[in-house]
């Protein structure tokens, strides 16, 4: 029962976060839809991770596929935080916007280390049923 708790929880936050993402492109004073290119991002930061879990033997020691694994999620992280950063200093979109996205991406981004974590050990409940 717990790992439902924890699901709904997580499904929770994901809905906030796109809640303000959202609000960052459809607000009247906004109303400029490019920010939702950060969706990109959201799907693309956890497969370097699925990748590297499903590929590595052990999970005690480091290896360089999972550290390549988690260099490639921070660039991907870290371009997410960046594009709405660069939209506003080209006055694409409203810096009001960004703080809207930017908000949205760090909500989203913990739940998806929130999903890692709940869901990543090796127990009877893990991701890897999905």
């Amino acid at each position: 029962m717990a790992g439902i708790k924890a699901l709904v929880g997580l499904s929770f936050s994901g809905a906030i976060g796109l809640t303000f993402l959202l609000l960052g492109c459809a607000l009247e004073q906004y109303g400029v839809y490019w920010p939702l290119f950060v969706l990109i991002f959201y799907i693309l930061s956890p497969i370097p991770t699925f990748i590297s879990r499903r590929l590595s033997d052990d999970d005690s020691s480091s290896n360089a596929c999972r550290e390549l694994a988690y260099f490639l999620t921070t660039g991907i992280v870290v371009s997410s935080f960046g594009l709405p950063i660069v939209l506003a200093r080209t006055q694409t979109i409203e810096w009001g916007a960004c703080g809207l996205v930017m908000t949205g991406n760090a909500v989203i981004f913990l739940t998806i280390l929130g999903f890692f974590v709940v869901f990543g050990g090796g127990d009877d409940f893990s991701w890897e049923q999905w």
